[in-house]
Protein backbone atom coordinates (compact mmCIF):
# COMPACT_ATOMS: atom_id res chain seq x y z
CA UNK A 1 0.00 0.00 0.00
CA UNK A 2 1.25 2.84 -0.50
CA UNK A 3 2.14 5.70 2.42
CA UNK A 4 -0.85 8.19 3.68
CA UNK A 5 -0.44 11.90 3.86
CA UNK A 6 -1.92 13.87 6.23
CA UNK A 7 -2.13 17.57 8.47
CA UNK A 8 -2.49 18.55 11.60
CA UNK A 9 -2.54 22.07 13.58
CA UNK A 10 -2.46 20.23 17.04
CA UNK A 11 0.52 21.02 19.20
CA UNK A 12 3.25 19.08 19.19
CA UNK A 13 3.62 17.30 22.20
CA UNK A 14 0.02 16.11 21.27
CA UNK A 15 1.00 14.84 17.91
CA UNK A 16 1.66 10.79 18.35
CA UNK A 17 4.40 9.34 15.73
CA UNK A 18 7.57 7.13 15.82
CA UNK A 19 9.45 9.77 14.92
CA UNK A 20 9.90 13.43 14.09
CA UNK A 21 11.60 15.22 11.21
CA UNK A 22 13.12 18.38 11.52
CA UNK A 23 15.36 20.89 9.58
CA UNK A 24 18.71 22.16 10.23
CA UNK A 25 21.07 23.94 7.31
CA UNK A 26 24.61 24.77 7.35
CA UNK A 27 26.31 28.01 8.82
CA UNK A 28 29.80 29.36 8.63
CA UNK A 29 29.91 28.73 12.59
CA UNK A 30 27.84 25.25 12.76
CA UNK A 31 24.27 24.12 12.51
CA UNK A 32 21.46 26.63 11.59
CA UNK A 33 18.61 25.86 13.36
CA UNK A 34 14.85 26.24 11.48
CA UNK A 35 11.56 27.00 12.93
CA UNK A 36 10.93 23.27 13.75
CA UNK A 37 14.10 22.54 15.32
CA UNK A 38 13.64 25.22 17.82
CA UNK A 39 10.11 23.99 18.59
CA UNK A 40 11.85 20.48 20.03
CA UNK A 41 14.45 21.77 21.16
CA UNK A 42 12.37 23.41 23.42
CA UNK A 43 10.19 20.59 23.96
CA UNK A 44 13.29 18.14 24.99
CA UNK A 45 14.51 21.34 27.59
CA UNK A 46 16.98 22.82 24.81
CA UNK A 47 19.25 19.17 24.87
CA UNK A 48 18.28 18.80 21.11
CA UNK A 49 20.82 21.52 19.10
CA UNK A 50 23.51 20.34 21.59
CA UNK A 51 22.97 16.77 21.07
CA UNK A 52 23.09 17.05 17.56
CA UNK A 53 26.39 18.80 17.74
CA UNK A 54 27.62 16.15 19.43
CA UNK A 55 26.65 13.99 16.87
CA UNK A 56 28.62 15.84 14.27
CA UNK A 57 25.82 17.22 12.72
CA UNK A 58 26.85 19.61 9.86
CA UNK A 59 23.56 20.13 8.19
CA UNK A 60 24.33 19.03 4.83
CA UNK A 61 22.48 18.07 1.80
CA UNK A 62 20.97 14.29 2.43
CA UNK A 63 23.07 14.05 6.04
CA UNK A 64 20.42 12.79 8.57
CA UNK A 65 20.98 12.29 12.22
CA UNK A 66 18.62 10.57 14.69
CA UNK A 67 18.82 11.75 18.62
CA UNK A 68 17.03 8.89 20.68
CA UNK A 69 14.47 11.40 23.61
CA UNK A 70 14.58 8.96 26.33
CA UNK A 71 10.99 9.46 27.07
CA UNK A 72 10.88 13.23 27.29
CA UNK A 73 8.90 13.45 24.25
CA UNK A 74 6.07 11.67 23.03
CA UNK A 75 8.00 10.24 20.46
CA UNK A 76 11.08 7.93 20.38
CA UNK A 77 13.23 9.77 17.91
CA UNK A 78 14.14 12.97 16.41
CA UNK A 79 15.52 13.06 12.61
CA UNK A 80 17.33 16.41 12.08
CA UNK A 81 17.43 16.45 8.69
CA UNK A 82 20.35 18.64 6.09
CA UNK A 83 19.16 21.49 4.44
CA UNK A 84 23.12 22.58 2.88
CA UNK A 85 23.82 26.22 3.18
CA UNK A 86 20.65 29.08 2.69
CA UNK A 87 20.23 31.43 -0.05
CA UNK A 88 19.52 35.01 0.08
CA UNK A 89 18.32 36.10 2.66
CA UNK A 90 18.64 33.30 5.02
CA UNK A 91 15.86 31.20 2.66
CA UNK A 92 15.91 27.12 1.72
CA UNK A 93 14.99 26.27 -1.74
CA UNK A 94 11.46 24.30 -1.94
CA UNK A 95 13.71 21.60 -3.74
CA UNK A 96 15.92 21.73 -0.59
CA UNK A 97 13.04 21.06 1.85
CA UNK A 98 11.96 18.12 -0.94
CA UNK A 99 15.33 16.45 -0.49
CA UNK A 100 15.41 16.92 3.03
CA UNK A 101 11.78 15.26 3.37
CA UNK A 102 12.50 12.21 0.74
CA UNK A 103 16.22 11.60 2.70
CA UNK A 104 14.46 11.27 6.37
CA UNK A 105 12.00 9.31 4.61
CA UNK A 106 14.80 6.67 3.55
CA UNK A 107 16.48 7.10 6.97
CA UNK A 108 13.49 6.46 8.93
CA UNK A 109 12.90 2.53 7.41
CA UNK A 110 11.38 0.69 10.09
CA UNK A 111 9.25 3.72 11.92
CA UNK A 112 5.69 3.02 10.52
CA UNK A 113 4.49 6.97 11.41
CA UNK A 114 6.16 10.13 10.78
CA UNK A 115 5.53 13.78 12.15
CA UNK A 116 7.50 16.40 9.69
CA UNK A 117 7.88 19.74 10.63
CA UNK A 118 9.56 20.71 7.62
CA UNK A 119 6.71 22.61 6.58
CA UNK A 120 8.00 25.32 8.59
CA UNK A 121 11.32 25.87 7.04
CA UNK A 122 12.03 29.51 6.21
CA UNK A 123 8.21 30.82 8.30
CA UNK A 124 4.81 30.01 7.94
CA UNK A 125 4.44 27.18 6.12
CA UNK A 126 2.98 27.84 2.43
CA UNK A 127 1.66 25.98 -0.68
CA UNK A 128 4.82 25.93 -2.30
CA UNK A 129 6.75 24.29 1.13
CA UNK A 130 3.81 21.95 1.20
CA UNK A 131 3.81 20.50 -2.08
CA UNK A 132 7.90 20.18 -1.44
CA UNK A 133 7.07 18.47 2.46
CA UNK A 134 4.75 15.78 0.98
CA UNK A 135 6.39 15.29 -2.31
CA UNK A 136 9.85 14.44 -0.93
CA UNK A 137 8.22 11.97 1.91
CA UNK A 138 6.09 10.13 -0.28
CA UNK A 139 8.84 9.73 -3.43
CA UNK A 140 11.62 9.21 -0.45
CA UNK A 141 9.32 6.53 0.67
CA UNK A 142 8.78 4.54 -2.57
CA UNK A 143 10.21 0.77 -3.30
CA UNK A 144 9.99 -1.10 -6.17
CA UNK A 145 10.22 -5.22 -4.78
CA UNK A 146 8.38 -6.85 -7.20
CA UNK A 147 10.82 -9.33 -8.08
CA UNK A 148 12.34 -9.78 -4.57
CA UNK A 149 11.31 -13.11 -3.64
CA UNK A 150 13.77 -13.20 -0.36
CA UNK A 151 11.70 -10.61 1.72
CA UNK A 152 11.24 -11.19 5.04
CA UNK A 153 7.27 -10.19 5.93
CA UNK A 154 8.41 -8.60 9.28
CA UNK A 155 10.99 -6.94 6.99
CA UNK A 156 11.41 -2.68 7.90
CA UNK A 157 9.88 -0.88 5.35
CA UNK A 158 9.38 2.64 4.41
CA UNK A 159 7.10 5.18 6.92
CA UNK A 160 3.52 4.39 5.95
CA UNK A 161 2.06 7.26 7.51
CA UNK A 162 3.14 10.91 7.25
CA UNK A 163 2.07 14.15 9.42
CA UNK A 164 2.85 17.49 8.57
CA UNK A 165 2.38 19.84 11.47
CA UNK A 166 0.81 23.25 9.82
CA UNK A 167 -0.55 26.17 11.60
CA UNK A 168 -4.49 25.59 9.68
CA UNK A 169 -5.06 21.98 8.75
CA UNK A 170 -8.53 22.67 6.60
CA UNK A 171 -5.97 25.04 4.34
CA UNK A 172 -3.75 22.21 3.94
CA UNK A 173 -6.56 19.90 2.09
CA UNK A 174 -5.92 20.83 -1.29
CA UNK A 175 -2.59 20.74 -1.42
CA UNK A 176 -2.54 17.28 -0.19
CA UNK A 177 -4.66 16.10 -2.90
CA UNK A 178 -2.74 17.40 -5.35
CA UNK A 179 0.94 15.64 -3.47
CA UNK A 180 -1.35 12.41 -3.35
CA UNK A 181 -2.01 12.47 -7.58
CA UNK A 182 1.57 13.75 -8.06
CA UNK A 183 3.12 10.63 -6.09
CA UNK A 184 1.08 8.21 -7.73
CA UNK A 185 1.54 9.67 -11.18
CA UNK A 186 5.56 9.28 -10.45
CA UNK A 187 5.10 6.08 -9.02
CA UNK A 188 3.53 4.85 -11.79
CA UNK A 189 6.35 5.94 -13.91
CA UNK A 190 8.97 4.24 -11.88
CA UNK A 191 6.97 1.21 -11.84
CA UNK A 192 6.67 0.84 -15.75
CA UNK A 193 10.52 2.37 -15.81
CA UNK A 194 11.68 -0.41 -13.21
CA UNK A 195 9.86 -3.43 -14.95
CA UNK A 196 12.19 -6.05 -16.74
CA UNK A 197 11.75 -6.10 -20.28
CA UNK A 198 11.14 -9.27 -20.35
CA UNK A 199 7.89 -8.45 -18.70
CA UNK A 200 7.48 -5.14 -20.57
CA UNK A 201 7.22 -6.32 -23.88
CA UNK A 202 5.70 -3.57 -26.18
CA UNK A 203 1.92 -4.89 -26.20
CA UNK A 204 2.02 -5.71 -22.70
CA UNK A 205 3.65 -1.43 -21.86
CA UNK A 206 0.41 -0.89 -24.47
CA UNK A 207 -1.96 -2.58 -21.94
CA UNK A 208 -0.50 -1.19 -19.04
CA UNK A 209 -0.53 2.00 -20.32
CA UNK A 210 -4.39 2.01 -21.54
CA UNK A 211 -5.54 0.47 -18.30
CA UNK A 212 -3.81 3.40 -16.39
CA UNK A 213 -5.71 5.13 -18.84
CA UNK A 214 -8.95 3.87 -18.31
CA UNK A 215 -8.76 4.00 -14.63
CA UNK A 216 -8.28 7.54 -15.18
CA UNK A 217 -11.33 8.02 -17.33
CA UNK A 218 -8.99 8.55 -20.57
CA UNK A 219 -10.15 7.44 -24.09
CA UNK A 220 -7.69 4.93 -25.41
CA UNK A 221 -6.46 3.77 -28.58
CA UNK A 222 -4.17 1.14 -29.35
CA UNK A 223 -2.66 -0.04 -32.43
CA UNK A 224 -0.83 -2.90 -33.88
CA UNK A 225 1.22 -4.16 -36.75
CA UNK A 226 -1.70 -4.73 -39.10
CA UNK A 227 -2.77 -1.56 -38.29
CA UNK A 228 0.47 0.63 -38.16
CA UNK A 229 1.12 -0.67 -41.61
CA UNK A 230 -1.94 0.54 -42.50
CA UNK A 231 -1.19 3.97 -41.12
CA UNK A 232 1.78 4.58 -43.19
CA UNK A 233 4.09 4.40 -39.83
CA UNK A 234 7.58 2.92 -41.65
CA UNK A 235 9.72 4.01 -38.51
CA UNK A 236 7.44 2.16 -35.84
CA UNK A 237 7.35 -0.81 -38.01
CA UNK A 238 11.56 -0.69 -39.10
CA UNK A 239 12.30 -0.34 -35.59
CA UNK A 240 10.13 -3.41 -34.05
CA UNK A 241 10.68 -5.41 -37.12
CA UNK A 242 13.75 -7.26 -35.31
CA UNK A 243 11.61 -8.39 -32.56
CA UNK A 244 9.20 -11.43 -32.39
CA UNK A 245 7.32 -9.24 -30.21
CA UNK A 246 5.73 -6.48 -32.49
CA UNK A 247 5.83 -2.82 -31.83
CA UNK A 248 2.50 -1.00 -30.67
CA UNK A 249 1.33 2.64 -31.18
CA UNK A 250 -0.59 3.71 -27.53
CA UNK A 251 -2.82 7.17 -27.91
CA UNK A 252 -4.10 8.50 -24.53
CA UNK A 253 -7.07 11.28 -24.58
CA UNK A 254 -8.16 13.48 -21.99
CA UNK A 255 -10.44 16.19 -22.58
CA UNK A 256 -10.91 18.35 -19.56
CA UNK A 257 -14.17 20.43 -19.23
CA UNK A 258 -14.21 24.35 -20.46
CA UNK A 259 -10.82 23.33 -21.98
CA UNK A 260 -7.91 26.63 -22.82
CA UNK A 261 -5.77 24.74 -24.65
CA UNK A 262 -4.84 21.64 -26.34
CA UNK A 263 -1.61 20.10 -25.77
CA UNK A 264 0.13 16.89 -27.45
CA UNK A 265 2.44 14.87 -25.65
CA UNK A 266 5.06 12.88 -27.16
CA UNK A 267 7.20 9.93 -24.99
CA UNK A 268 9.50 7.11 -26.59
CA UNK A 269 8.69 3.46 -25.46
CA UNK A 270 11.50 0.97 -26.50
CA UNK A 271 11.21 -1.47 -23.96
CA UNK A 272 14.76 -2.58 -24.82
CA UNK A 273 17.27 -1.60 -27.07
CA UNK A 274 20.36 -4.08 -28.12
CA UNK A 275 21.19 -1.55 -30.79
CA UNK A 276 20.16 -3.80 -33.28
CA UNK A 277 22.21 -4.99 -35.90
CA UNK A 278 24.70 -1.68 -34.56
CA UNK A 279 24.41 -3.47 -31.60
CA UNK A 280 25.62 -1.46 -28.23
CA UNK A 281 28.74 -3.41 -26.09
CA UNK A 282 27.69 -5.52 -23.83
CA UNK A 283 28.82 -3.53 -20.80
CA UNK A 284 26.11 -1.35 -19.37
CA UNK A 285 23.52 -2.46 -21.82
CA UNK A 286 20.93 -4.04 -18.81
CA UNK A 287 20.19 -0.30 -18.01
CA UNK A 288 18.31 0.14 -21.35
CA UNK A 289 15.65 -1.43 -19.80
CA UNK A 290 14.99 2.20 -18.80
CA UNK A 291 14.55 3.43 -22.62
CA UNK A 292 11.06 3.44 -22.06
CA UNK A 293 11.46 6.29 -19.67
CA UNK A 294 9.60 9.07 -21.54
CA UNK A 295 6.73 6.79 -22.50
CA UNK A 296 6.28 6.05 -19.05
CA UNK A 297 6.17 10.28 -18.09
CA UNK A 298 3.99 10.80 -20.83
CA UNK A 299 1.65 8.15 -19.93
CA UNK A 300 1.76 9.03 -15.86
CA UNK A 301 1.65 12.96 -16.85
CA UNK A 302 -1.77 12.28 -18.69
CA UNK A 303 -3.51 10.63 -16.02
CA UNK A 304 -2.34 13.12 -13.59
CA UNK A 305 -3.56 16.19 -15.31
CA UNK A 306 -7.09 14.20 -15.73
CA UNK A 307 -7.03 13.14 -12.05
CA UNK A 308 -6.57 17.09 -11.41
CA UNK A 309 -9.06 17.91 -13.57
CA UNK A 310 -7.63 20.50 -15.32
CA UNK A 311 -8.98 22.55 -18.24
CA UNK A 312 -7.33 21.37 -21.18
CA UNK A 313 -7.18 18.79 -23.40
CA UNK A 314 -4.39 16.61 -23.43
CA UNK A 315 -3.39 13.73 -25.95
CA UNK A 316 0.05 11.10 -25.78
CA UNK A 317 0.81 9.32 -28.22
CA UNK A 318 3.96 6.55 -27.31
CA UNK A 319 5.52 4.93 -30.16
CA UNK A 320 6.65 1.44 -28.28
CA UNK A 321 9.41 -1.06 -29.70
CA UNK A 322 11.87 -3.64 -28.77
CA UNK A 323 14.77 -3.12 -30.67
CA UNK A 324 16.79 -6.40 -31.65
CA UNK A 325 19.08 -8.02 -34.28
CA UNK A 326 18.05 -10.36 -35.93
CA UNK A 327 17.12 -11.68 -39.44
CA UNK A 328 13.93 -9.16 -39.88
CA UNK A 329 15.56 -6.49 -38.35
CA UNK A 330 16.03 -3.50 -40.22
CA UNK A 331 19.29 -2.44 -41.49
CA UNK A 332 22.26 0.40 -42.03
CA UNK A 333 21.80 1.54 -45.45
CA UNK A 334 17.74 0.93 -45.36
CA UNK A 335 15.78 3.92 -46.47
CA UNK A 336 12.45 4.39 -44.40
CA UNK A 337 8.96 5.92 -45.29
CA UNK A 338 7.53 7.77 -42.32
CA UNK A 339 3.70 8.82 -41.75
CA UNK A 340 4.68 11.94 -43.61
CA UNK A 341 5.71 10.43 -46.58
CA UNK A 342 9.45 11.71 -45.98
CA UNK A 343 12.24 9.25 -46.85
CA UNK A 344 15.19 8.84 -44.28
CA UNK A 345 18.83 6.58 -44.79
CA UNK A 346 19.21 4.35 -42.05
CA UNK A 347 22.92 4.61 -40.77
CA UNK A 348 22.86 3.43 -37.47
CA UNK A 349 20.16 1.13 -36.24
CA UNK A 350 21.07 2.54 -32.63
CA UNK A 351 19.45 5.72 -33.34
CA UNK A 352 16.14 4.22 -33.22
CA UNK A 353 14.76 6.21 -30.71
CA UNK A 354 14.30 8.78 -33.04
CA UNK A 355 12.94 6.63 -35.59
CA UNK A 356 10.00 5.77 -33.13
CA UNK A 357 9.41 9.31 -32.56
CA UNK A 358 9.00 10.51 -36.15
CA UNK A 359 6.06 8.71 -36.75
CA UNK A 360 4.91 9.56 -33.38
CA UNK A 361 5.49 13.24 -33.73
CA UNK A 362 3.66 13.10 -37.00
CA UNK A 363 0.20 11.77 -35.90
CA UNK A 364 0.40 13.79 -32.30
CA UNK A 365 0.31 17.43 -35.01
CA UNK A 366 -2.09 15.57 -36.98
CA UNK A 367 -4.70 16.33 -34.30
CA UNK A 368 -3.44 20.57 -34.16
CA UNK A 369 -2.25 21.06 -31.01
CA UNK A 370 -1.37 24.18 -29.92
CA UNK A 371 1.72 23.12 -28.27
CA UNK A 372 3.78 19.65 -28.12
CA UNK A 373 6.13 18.42 -25.35
CA UNK A 374 8.19 15.59 -26.64
CA UNK A 375 10.18 13.77 -23.92
CA UNK A 376 12.81 10.62 -24.18
CA UNK A 377 15.85 8.80 -23.46
CA UNK A 378 17.25 9.80 -26.60
CA UNK A 379 21.20 10.18 -26.78
CA UNK A 380 24.28 9.92 -25.11
CA UNK A 381 25.22 12.83 -25.70
CA UNK A 382 23.01 14.12 -23.00
CA UNK A 383 24.90 13.04 -20.23
CA UNK A 384 28.39 13.75 -21.89
CA UNK A 385 27.38 17.57 -21.79
CA UNK A 386 24.95 18.05 -18.83
CA UNK A 387 25.26 14.92 -16.55
CA UNK A 388 23.26 11.97 -15.02
CA UNK A 389 20.81 14.69 -13.33
CA UNK A 390 20.17 17.41 -15.79
CA UNK A 391 17.96 16.95 -18.95
CA UNK A 392 18.97 19.49 -22.11
CA UNK A 393 15.63 20.78 -23.81
CA UNK A 394 15.44 21.85 -27.36
CA UNK A 395 12.77 23.12 -29.59
CA UNK A 396 11.18 26.92 -30.30
CA UNK A 397 12.82 29.36 -28.31
CA UNK A 398 9.92 30.16 -26.10
CA UNK A 399 8.34 27.01 -25.25
CA UNK A 400 11.96 25.68 -24.56
CA UNK A 401 12.35 28.35 -21.94
CA UNK A 402 8.99 27.83 -20.27
CA UNK A 403 9.82 24.19 -19.95
CA UNK A 404 13.19 25.28 -18.33
CA UNK A 405 11.04 27.49 -16.34
CA UNK A 406 8.58 25.19 -15.22
CA UNK A 407 11.65 22.25 -14.43
CA UNK A 408 12.97 25.16 -12.02
CA UNK A 409 9.99 24.94 -10.15
CA UNK A 410 9.16 21.29 -10.31
CA UNK A 411 12.97 20.30 -8.89
CA UNK A 412 13.59 18.74 -12.19
CA UNK A 413 16.72 20.25 -13.47
CA UNK A 414 16.57 21.17 -16.91
CA UNK A 415 19.17 23.25 -18.91
CA UNK A 416 17.75 25.53 -22.54
CA UNK A 417 20.31 24.08 -25.66
CA UNK A 418 20.71 25.56 -28.95
CA UNK A 419 20.09 24.08 -32.27
CA UNK A 420 22.73 25.50 -34.11
CA UNK A 421 21.73 25.62 -38.10
CA UNK A 422 25.17 24.38 -39.20
CA UNK A 423 24.49 20.80 -37.31
CA UNK A 424 21.39 20.56 -39.76
CA UNK A 425 24.07 19.69 -42.50
CA UNK A 426 25.38 16.42 -40.45
CA UNK A 427 22.13 15.12 -41.68
CA UNK A 428 22.17 15.63 -44.99
CA UNK A 429 21.76 12.11 -47.50
CA UNK A 430 22.99 11.52 -50.55
CA UNK A 431 19.73 9.29 -51.48
CA UNK A 432 17.42 10.13 -49.18
CA UNK A 433 15.69 13.36 -47.61
CA UNK A 434 18.33 13.12 -44.49
CA UNK A 435 19.95 10.43 -42.43
CA UNK A 436 19.30 9.39 -39.01
CA UNK A 437 22.71 9.67 -37.25
CA UNK A 438 25.86 12.13 -38.46
CA UNK A 439 28.79 10.35 -38.29
CA UNK A 440 30.40 13.13 -36.50
CA UNK A 441 29.43 12.96 -32.80
CA UNK A 442 30.17 16.05 -32.16
CA UNK A 443 27.04 18.09 -30.78
CA UNK A 444 24.96 14.76 -30.68
CA UNK A 445 22.38 15.48 -28.58
CA UNK A 446 21.13 19.09 -30.50
CA UNK A 447 21.97 16.95 -34.40
CA UNK A 448 19.13 14.61 -32.36
CA UNK A 449 16.59 17.26 -31.90
CA UNK A 450 17.15 18.68 -35.69
CA UNK A 451 15.92 14.99 -37.00
CA UNK A 452 12.92 15.09 -34.55
CA UNK A 453 12.48 19.30 -35.67
CA UNK A 454 12.26 17.53 -39.48
CA UNK A 455 8.68 16.09 -38.52
CA UNK A 456 6.98 18.70 -36.43
CA UNK A 457 4.65 21.09 -38.85
CA UNK A 458 5.97 24.81 -39.22
CA UNK A 459 4.23 27.01 -36.59
CA UNK A 460 3.74 24.65 -34.34
CA UNK A 461 5.53 25.50 -30.65
CA UNK A 462 7.00 22.11 -29.78
CA UNK A 463 9.81 21.36 -27.17
CA UNK A 464 11.98 18.23 -27.05
CA UNK A 465 13.08 17.15 -23.28
CA UNK A 466 16.25 14.86 -23.60
CA UNK A 467 16.00 12.64 -20.33
CA UNK A 468 18.74 10.08 -20.97
CA UNK A 469 20.67 10.83 -17.39
CA UNK A 470 17.74 12.19 -15.44
CA UNK A 471 15.33 8.91 -15.83
CA UNK A 472 17.37 6.42 -14.20
CA UNK A 473 19.97 6.67 -11.53
CA UNK A 474 22.31 4.49 -11.98
CA UNK A 475 24.06 5.16 -8.84
CA UNK A 476 23.07 5.25 -4.91
CA UNK A 477 20.19 6.82 -3.87
CA UNK A 478 20.02 10.45 -2.91
CA UNK A 479 17.16 13.00 -1.17
CA UNK A 480 13.87 11.95 -2.50
CA UNK A 481 15.58 9.83 -5.92
CA UNK A 482 15.88 6.06 -5.60
CA UNK A 483 17.84 3.64 -7.60
CA UNK A 484 16.23 3.17 -10.79
CA UNK A 485 13.70 4.57 -12.34
CA UNK A 486 13.06 8.57 -11.08
CA UNK A 487 9.69 9.54 -12.93
CA UNK A 488 11.26 12.37 -14.70
CA UNK A 489 10.02 14.90 -16.16
CA UNK A 490 6.47 13.78 -14.84
CA UNK A 491 5.92 17.39 -12.67
CA UNK A 492 7.91 19.64 -15.75
CA UNK A 493 5.48 18.07 -18.02
CA UNK A 494 2.34 19.29 -15.44
CA UNK A 495 3.49 22.49 -14.56
CA UNK A 496 4.06 23.24 -18.32
CA UNK A 497 0.42 22.09 -18.92
CA UNK A 498 -0.68 24.26 -15.90
CA UNK A 499 1.30 27.43 -17.13
CA UNK A 500 0.21 27.05 -20.88
CA UNK A 501 -3.52 27.28 -19.82
CA UNK A 502 -3.04 30.01 -17.18
CA UNK A 503 -1.43 32.46 -20.30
Amino acid sequence: MPPTITATDRPLEKVPGDAVVVGVGRGPAGLLPTPGAEAVDRLLGGRLLPALADLGARGGEDEVTRVATLGQAPFPVVAAVGLGAPGTEGHYSPEAIRRAAGAASRALTGRGSVVTLLAAVGGAPDAERLHAVGEGALLGAYEFTAYRSDLPADRPTPPGEYTVVVPDAGEAKAPLARIRAVAAAISLARDLVNTPPNDLFPAELAARGAAAGKRAGLSVEILDEAALAAGGYGGILAVGGGSTRGPRLLRLTYKGKKARKKVALVGKGITFDSGGLSIKPAANMHHMTSDMAGAAAVIAAVCLVAELGLPVEVTATVPIAENLPSGTAYRPADVLTFRNGKRVEITNTDAEGRVVLADALVRAAEDSPDLLLETSTLTGAQLVALGSRTAGVMGTDELRDAVVAASRRSGEPMWAMPMPPELRRGIDSPIADFVNANADRMGGMLVGAHFLAEFVPSGLPWAHIDIAGPSYNTGSPWGYTPKGGTGVPVRTLLATIEDAITD
